[in-house]
């Protein structure tokens, strides 16, 4: 997991960017390299789930990142994730 923090002031370059940012998301998540992109409220804060088997292949996927040089991060290591999985709902036959 990745424990992103942003800047309190983004500046223009920094808004320019989010549509960049969101593509390059979109795409590593339906490769399954991230299985989950989180934007706290206040829009200060990023956590970000990625499946890498070492913390080298973490930073290549942090290193895509066209936002990388407005983030300070740290990874933490998890031993396991668990999580609801979103599924359409069961169906009825009645």
């Amino acid at each position: 997991m990745v424990d992103i923090n942003l800047p309190e002031y983004p500046t223009e370059e920094f808004f320019a960017l989010i549509p960049e940012q969101r593509a390059k998301i979109n795409k590593l998540m339906s490769e399954g390299i991230i299985t989950s992109y989180t934007l706290s409220e206040d829009r200060l804060k990023l956590w970000v789930m990625v499946n890498a088997n070492t913390e080298t292949e973490v930073m290549d996927v942090l290193a895509s990142f066209p936002m990388l040089k407005f983030m300070r991060f740290q990874i933490h290591s998890l031993m396991f994730h668990q999580a609801i999985a979103f599924r359409f709902p069961a169906i009825s036959l009645n």
